[in-house]
């Protein structure tokens, strides 16, 4: 990039405006894009952080929700935004881990357009079953696949949802091949679960934990390397059949690229201090999700990870959402 005479002789003049912008922030409200729906699971924690960084601060933090086209509006939306601390974004392991895999038309680039925050919560998937499927444990339903490659139906909430991707992330890693079964989200997926109609769902601990407490389902295993507090008797997926294997939803907060970080560590450390309140982190549990504060740098290096992981799955299950 060539700079110009006039942008250096600009720069010094507008240095101060800067450092008083941001040694008075925030002077105004303070918005968060979620690119979902009302009442999905990142839009429900990004408001609970949402509702108390407005008691923190002495402005408001309103959230601002655009859903559709697998949450890339949002984040172009987003990425474009004046990098002022004034526009934040719920990041997510659909629009930031995901979404650069699946989508060939991607309109922001989910590693350089934004300057990470911190992770807010990691949502933990499971395998569950109707309770009249036969196999009892994680071991008895892989023999049955191998049995039967191919046949046994297992639902996911949508193509290249976090949910679907676990299945393919278990299927390349062990070699199971189950007969995967589209719903348009979790709810119908369960829905048909909970009637007999499909025998096995990969889902959030979210929303299948009152369908397990109420016996209307049962979970096979968590799909995490590690024990979930919500069912510290279930079994793992990485302690049963692949060690190491961990897939989970996500969400957390970014802001666009050029954001101050003065600004940036400020959010984030506020962020931390929420998330580290017992009574927050109870409340998060108890949703089915658990808090999963972070620095800027720590968030970045996972994103990446993530970015990397469902790459490798996506390019060996030739998962797309466009052409």
């Amino acid at each position: 990039m060539t700079i110009t005479r006039r942008a250096l002789l600009a720069a010094p003049a507008l240095l101060p405006l800067a450092a008083k912008a941001q040694s008075g922030w925030p002077e105004r409200p303070v918005r968060i894009i979620v690119p979902f729906p009302p009442g999905q699971a990142a839009d429900i924690f990004t408001r609970l952080v949402a509702d108390q960084l407005s008691q923190r601060w002495p402005q408001r933090v309103v959230v601002e929700n655009r859903g559709g086209g697998a949450g890339a509006p949002a984040l172009e939306a987003g990425a474009r935004a004046a990098p002022d601390g004034y526009t934040l974004i719920a990041g997510t392991s659909g629009t930031l881990g995901v979404n650069p895999s699946v989508l060939q038309r991607l309109p922001y680039d989910a590693e350089r357009d934004f300057a990470p925050i911190s992770n807010v919560v990691m949502v933990p998937l499971l395998m569950i079953a109707h309770p009249s499927f036969p196999a009892q444990t994680i071991q008895e339903l892989a023999a049955m696949v191998r049995a039967r490659p191919g046949e046994i139906n297992i639902a996911s909430a949508g193509p290249a949802t976090s949910q679907h991707l676990a299945i393919e992330l278990l299927q390349l890693r062990t070699g199971l091949r189950f007969n995967i079964v589209h719903y348009r989200g979790s709810g119908p997926g369960i829905s048909d679960l909970v009637a007999g109609n499909v025998p096995l769902m990969m889902d959030s601990v979210a929303s299948a934990l009152p369908q397990i407490q109420g016996g209307r389902a049962r979970a096979l295993a968590v799909a995490q390397p590690r024990r979930v507090p919500q069912l510290p008797d279930l079994p793992t997926l990485g302690e049963t059949l692949f060690p190491g294997y961990e897939a989970a939803g996500w969400t957390g907060l970014v802001a666009p690229a050029a954001t101050p970080p003065e600004i940036v560590q400020r959010i984030s450390a506020d962020v931390r201090a929420i998330l580290g309140e017992r009574a927050m982190q109870d409340r998060i549990l108890a949703m089915g999700a658990i808090a999963d504060p972070g620095t800027p740098e720590e968030f970045s290096a996972f994103v990446r990870s993530e970015i990397a992981k469902w790459r490798e799955v996506a390019q060996a299950a030739n998962v797309r959402l466009d052409g």
